[in-house]
């Protein structure tokens, strides 16, 4: 039995970003602005800041762990990046030089670059010129066929994988004189140019999302939307790749708990765990958030309520004969698609998570250990829901 605290913020959350201390809270309303939440002694949230700059809704927010930078997108086609100045944060233009919306947003491990993927089929890299004073973006272009759906930096702080709902994964180099070191590089990397594809996975023939890299950057995977997950190991000219399939429907992001654990959510409502045996064989284990169903004795005017309620988007809940708590039919606490999971605290030098953390449509958010604490995360419906288990 589990013990549900559940805080409203708005009626959708489109997306979301947390401090580096997780005391603070960033997401977008489903409108043009960006809300920063923080958590009080008490252990209320309280809105602190609204941050007002875009002008159509945000599709993407970033929070830098170390130089406590906010990076946003919109489908505005412009990015801006937030510095706290005293108790205000003061945004700064950056022009992508796009055509379609700005679709996702994501630091790059030294955060001194930014990737944004948008609809223009086009990938924006970003960073600061010191001379000019001013961000500049430069752009891969020519290389995808639709909309660039999810970015991924390697450990490298150089390669960027993307995926695309033209069904392909891209590893890109990313390289920018001046910015980056080539000590970081590989002595088979060291003539890579800016833009140049290091290889193209064709494994899924549906839209792909939610790529990421493993802690040491050995390993890649992502999701198609043909309900499979793909691991490529030896990312290079002759990858080794792996195609899982698995019950139900699609997912929409991973995430690598360690070097052979990782958790993917989707549209099923449910967190799965994904694992490696000592052959390297990536397999499906099991469901997190399980919960207990209605028995089939429930009154069959019930049933016809609470499936009237679901088809009308509303989340009428039974209680069993046996059990407690409320079930729902899909048995499990996230009430729609889970559509994004990400860390929220790192430990043993980023090999392990402690923490993650998942945003699904509902619109809830939180935080929680992987091994018996889940706080599910929540995008639509707008709040906080710490799962204690």
């Amino acid at each position: 039995m589990s013990a549900i605290e559940v805080h409203q913020f708005a009626q959708c959350i489109t997306c979301h970003a947390w401090s580096p201390d997780q005391t603070m809270v960033a997401f977008c309303p489903n409108n043009t602005e960006v809300h920063i939440y923080n958590k009080s002694s008490q252990g209320k949230w309280e809105r602190v800041h609204i941050l007002q700059k875009h002008d159509q809704i945000v599709s993407g927010i970033d929070w830098s762990a170390r130089s406590n930078k906010i990076v946003t997108v919109s489908h505005d086609r412009n990015s801006y990046v937030w510095n706290q100045e005293a108790s205000e944060w003061v945004p700064t233009l950056v022009i992508l030089r796009l055509n379609r919306a700005a679709l996702c947003v994501k630091w790059s491990p030294k955060e001194n670059k930014f990737a944004v993927g948008s609809g223009a089929k086009t990938v924006c890299i970003c960073y600061y010129e010191q001379d000019n004073n001013w961000w500049v973006s430069k752009l891969i272009r020519k290389k995808h066929s639709s909309s660039v759906t999810s970015v991924a930096w390697h450990p490298n702080n150089i390669l960027l994988a993307t995926t695309s709902t033209d069904g392909k994964c891209r590893i890109f180099s990313t390289f920018i004189k001046g910015v980056d070191s080539r000590e970081s590089l590989s002595s088979s990397s060291l003539d890579m140019k800016f833009g140049e594809q290091i290889v193209q996975l064709d494994l899924s023939f549906s839209w792909a999302f939610g790529v990421k890299w493993s802690p040491s950057g050995n390993t890649l995977a992502y999701v198609g939307h043909n309900s499979m997950i793909y691991f490529v190991d030896d990312v290079g000219p002759s990858p080794s790749a792996q195609s899982v399939a698995f019950n139900g429907l699609p997912l929409r992001d991973v995430l690598f708990v360690s070097e052979r654990m990782l958790v993917g959510v989707g549209f099923d409502c449910k967190p799965m765990v994904f694992a490696a045996d000592e052959r390297g064989i990536w397999n499906f284990v099991r469901l997190l958030d399980q919960r207990k169903l209605a028995p089939s004795g429930t009154k069959y005017g019930s049933q016809i309520s609470e499936a009237f309620g679901k088809f009308y988007g509303q989340s009428k809940s039974t209680v069993s004969n046996d059990a407690v708590e409320p079930s729902r039919s899909h048995g499990g606490v996230h009430e729609n698609c889970i559509n994004s999971i990400v860390p929220l605290k790192i430990v043993d030098g980023g090999v392990k998570l402690q923490l993650f953390r998942t945003l699904w449509k509902s619109g809830s958010l939180g935080f929680g250990k992987p091994t018996r604490i889940f706080f599910m995360i929540l995008g639509c419906v707008g709040k906080i829901v710490p799962d204690l288990h």
